[in-house]
């Protein structure tokens, strides 16, 4: 009887452990920010001087996408716009922001920068 408990509490346990992995690798589950989604404000700029494309390693889910794009867009006369499935970012500029600042911004966050166009 015993060993029929334990069976079953581990089945149960392996069920919904198998369901949050899903969640999880398909970038719904509740990672990097608990239960609670960080929201980026959208910024429009009126003079774009440069843009950049910044490939980045380490986004999962939809919270790492706002905190990145969150973050991006905090300096003055910088809006970014950042894709999860294409793990990239397109960072557009009114002044001139060197591409070491960019990296500085989301390695800071535990983020990997792979490459800057």
């Amino acid at each position: 009887m015993t060993d029929f408990l334990i069976v079953c509490v581990l089945s149960i346990m392996m069920i919904l452990g198998m369901r949050s992995a899903v969640k999880h690798f398909k970038g719904e589950g509740e990672c990097c920010g608990g239960s609670s989604v960080v929201k980026a404000k959208r910024k429009r700029l009126k003079n774009i001087i440069r843009q950049r494309v910044i490939i980045i390693d380490g986004m999962t889910c939809i919270n790492c996408k706002n905190r990145i794009e969150a973050a991006l867009n905090n300096p003055d006369g910088v809006s970014a716009r950042v894709k999860l499935n294409r793990k990239t970012a397109v960072v557009s500029m009114e002044k001139e922001v060197s591409d070491e600042q960019l990296r500085n911004i989301i390695e800071n966050l535990g983020y990997r920068v792979i490459e800057i166009r």
